[in-house]
């Protein structure tokens, strides 16, 4: 089902200072900028090893990361991205075991659907009380530039 973890998304008030934390403390290096008008936010990406740790700005005092901020009072970790196989599958299984499945902040849409590096699915988690997202990574002619997916 999980092959590994895509990313962890952090909640940040100041995606400059925190980068600025970060790269004080991680000595974090190669960033890549985004800002991104669809979801509404600015962030920094980079990795540490193999896994990319995504600082993430709202826009909006009711954007999805402010909000997080808001109710737990503080920065942190808003959500980990699981790489998946088959994300139909493992949508299965996760709902069956008890998982509820939730809009995806940017487009709305519930279930898999198209992200920029792959089929993404958001989850609420009951374990840790975080949001998480499955991907399932494209394979070739799987792009953004592809029809639908057949499900």
């Amino acid at each position: 089902m999980v092959k590994g973890i895509k990313h962890i998304a952090v909640a940040v008030r100041d995606v400059d200072e925190a980068l600025k934390r970060w790269q004080a403390v991680l000595a974090v290096a190669d960033v890549k900028r985004h800002h991104f008008e669809k979801a509404r936010s600015d962030e920094a990406h980079f990795f540490l090893g193999d896994v990319q740790i995504q600082l993430c700005q709202s826009w909006d005092p009711d954007g999805r990361f402010a909000r997080y901020i808001t109710q737990h009072g503080e920065e942190g970790v808003h959500h980990v991205c699981y790489t998946i196989e088959d994300i139909e599958a493992a949508l299965t299984q996760a709902v069956a075991n008890g998982a509820t499945l939730k809009p995806c902040s940017a487009c709305r849409v519930i279930g898999p659907h198209k992200h920029s590096e792959g089929w993404v699915a958001f989850l609420e988690d009951k374990l840790t009380g975080m949001e998480t997202e499955f991907m399932q990574i494209y394979k070739v002619g799987e792009g953004l530039d592809t029809g639908p997916r057949k499900m």
